[in-house]
């Protein structure tokens, strides 16, 4: 691994430019290679087969750009791949945090709130990550099925974002939450939306920062991180380039990145 190598960014789509925001804020000097699968997002409807193929391929792409660490920006990865691909590189693999310990500390009256993919909610790995460290805490998971769709497509405002943001949080205001994790990467691009609705009686938990310590931590241990030099990133897509810049615009400095389309086949650049 060479301390001038990128930081590599996996996502099934445009979700982790959330988590490669809050990456960037920590790790001012690194350059990244960002990987979102927007040919095949979301993966979070796919059967676990598919999803371990798909990360495979995104992983020896990046392999391929002699990254010096990697990054999981989706939670859907983490709560399947990421042990699949730990120890089967030379590099070292961060997965999304569970924000476990963040709400835990928010909480109040012990009802905690997550939102996420249909196919995270059913693994329960929130909950187990919450009630291992208190038992005494409710966990009341919610699919949001309808987000990443919308939020793929730009729909920021529509009638049909709205309704879709109002359906969820009432459901989990009838829990009487105090606290909500947004437990998919996509969600923080309708973090005020969800926070207005919930009322400032809920806290609204974005994981990334906690994923961005561990991920600093981690390259700390390494030796490999960069306290000098100017920051950039490479932000790569399998589809929708054009789509794909429109949603990065509402998370990174546009000047700071490049784009390219990828095909993961020939594991080269279109």
């Amino acid at each position: 691994m060479e301390k001038e190598g990128p930081i590599g960014v996996m996502d099934s789509g445009v979700g982790g430019l959330t988590v490669l925001r809050s990456l960037q804020k920590k790790f001012p000097h690194e350059k990244f290679l960002y990987v979102g699968d927007t040919a095949r997002a979301p993966y979070g409807i796919h059967t676990r087969e598919e999803i371990i193929s798909m990360v495979s391929d995104l992983t020896d792409w990046l392999a391929g750009q002699n990254i010096k660490q990697l990054v999981i920006a989706c939670n859907t990865i983490t709560v399947l791949g990421t042990e699949l691909v730990r120890g089967q590189y030379p590099f070292h693999v961060v997965g999304m945090s569970k924000g476990a310990e963040l709400a835990l500390a928010a909480t109040k009256n012990k009802r905690i709130g997550v939102f996420a993919t249909d196919f995270t909610v059913s693994t329960k790995a929130h909950q187990k990550a919450i009630q291992a460290l208190d038992s005494s805490v409710q966990v009341f998971s919610q699919g949001c099925t309808k987000f990443v769709p919308l939020i793929e497509a730009g729909k920021f405002g529509s009638p049909e974002l709205k309704a879709a943001i109002q359906e969820y949080v009432d459901i989990l205001k009838n829990k009487q939450v105090d606290t909500v994790l947004l437990s998919c990467t996509h969600y923080p691009f309708v973090r005020q939306e969800i926070e207005k609705d919930f009322g400032p009686g809920v806290t609204i938990i974005d994981p990334a920062e906690a994923t961005a310590e561990d991920a600093w931590l981690d390259l700390q241990s390494t030796g490999l991180e960069k306290l000098e030099g100017t920051g950039h990133c490479t932000v790569c897509f399998t589809g929708r380039l054009e789509k794909g810049k429109e949603l990065a615009a509402r998370m990174l400095d546009l000047e700071q990145c490049d784009f390219q389309k990828i095909n993961l086949e020939s594991r080269g650049v279109y």
